[in-house]
């Protein structure tokens, strides 16, 4: 047995990363200052979109979309029970109703012939966006969303988190980034230390819209605007019209204090600069477990080798998952389940959701596990983990 512990997921910390981070708490700006808006810029290159708004985390960057796609209490709005819980809450921050399609059992994603059915079950204008989400870093289709939501009046919020650098092919042959918002009206990201790039804790949002981009930037900072191009020239007070003094702003509209750090925007520059390599380590790893666990009785399904696939998870389901799950952890691999799915979570069955409601998504969860994943994780370390499973089994 190895001593050292195995995770799902670990964060890749260089000294040049600590470099960074160094010299930007020596600077002058802490945070809203220059870093920031680097960060922001070399992102938007990085998958394609016009736009980045760099915010505290990914629940921020999910509730901000909803806020700035103006979701009202009750409007409805459709999403995959198999992620994390923000990507449904973010809806029900500003008082919406979410409803959960199923997925898609060879993809793990939400099935669009889920969603379609219950657009055509309901008049036109029940439902107001979709979010589906790139789980465990598989690309969804979203030129086959994007027509949907035309069909349906409806916005697109594309939860990326699991897959910057992931791609689809379009119906031209061509790449889609994750987040490039070609299909999609906002794109959003995490950098929570076990995704593609880590900032301790942070998110970004995408978008080639630039309506929703200003929405975005003044919903971030407590819906306050400083810039005076926004106003007119003088402003009228008790005592007589004036000029805008330096000092001058306004809150403009009820808004979040959803900024990150200029240390944390630092980290985040210093890991995309690298994180085309964790791509291609992850692509690396993902082959050679598909190769070790192929025509295995005991494996029901596994994400495989997929074109454009990120790689944040590597999904295997099997037999018997929880007596697997606590053997690893006795052979010190600390294996990790994604996800119980959102419908079956207390709080949603409070709306009324209950087992039978999504059964695509619960027999995933009777049987899925996520492998050690990450770009650190070592040829010897991989094996181990491959045969531990294996001699489970046997």
């Amino acid at each position: 047995m190895l001593n050292k512990a195995i995770p799902y997921g670990r964060q890749n910390i260089t000294e040049s990363d600590i470099q960074v981070v160094i010299e930007t708490l020596k600077s002058d700006y802490l945070t809203q200052g220059p870093k920031i808006k680097e960060f922001e810029d070399n992102f938007a290159t990085y998958v394609g979109s016009k736009y980045a708004v760099a915010v505290a985390n990914g629940t921020a960057a999910l509730h901000l979309c909803a806020m700035a796609l103006d979701v009202k209490e009750g409007e409805k709005v459709i999403t995959t029970p198999i992620t994390f819980a923000a990507s449904a809450n973010c809806v029900r921050y500003c008082g919406g109703e979410v409803v959960f399609g199923d997925i898609d059992p060879d993809t793990y994603l939400l099935d669009i012939n889920s969603v379609r059915k219950l657009l055509e079950s309901s008049p036109k204008g029940t439902y107001k966006g979709i979010i589906p989400v790139d789980f465990a870093g598989r690309a969804v289709n979203l030129e086959e969303y994007k027509h949907l939501a035309q069909e349906y009046n409806l916005w697109i919020i594309e939860d990326a988190c699991h897959a910057p650098g992931g791609y689809f092919i379009d119906s031209k042959g061509e790449e889609q980034r994750c987040g490039n918002g070609n299909y999609a009206d906002l794109a959003i990201f995490s950098f929570h230390p076990v995704k593609h790039i880590a900032s301790g804790e942070g998110g970004m949002i995408t978008t080639n819209d630039d309506e929703l981009y200003r929405k975005l930037l003044t919903l971030r900072t407590h819906g306050i605007v400083k810039d005076n191009d926004l106003y007119e020239n003088t402003i009228e007070f008790a005592g007589g019209a004036e000029t805008y003094p330096l000092w001058y702003m306004e809150m403009q509209t009820l808004g979040y204090n959803y900024r990150i750090t200029d240390f944390q925007a630092a980290l985040g520059n210093s890991q995309l600069e690298r994180a085309d390599d964790g791509i291609v380590k992850r692509r690396q790893i993902a082959e050679a477990y598909e190769v070790a666990f192929s025509g295995l009785s005991f494996i029901k399904g596994q994400s495989g080798s997929v074109e454009g696939h990120a790689y944040h998870l590597y999904i295997l389901e099997v037999e018997d998952r929880l007596g697997l799950y606590n053997f690893l952890r006795t052979k010190n691999i600390f294996a990790q389940i994604h996800y119980i799915p959102c419908h079956l979570m207390p709080y949603y069955r409070n709306f009324g959701w209950k087992e039978g409601d999504c059964v695509q998504s619960e027999k995933y969860y009777k049987h899925c596990i996520s492998l050690p994943m990450y770009p650190t994780l070592t040829t010897e370390e991989q094996s181990y983990v491959i045969e531990t499973i294996k001699s489970y089994y046997r």
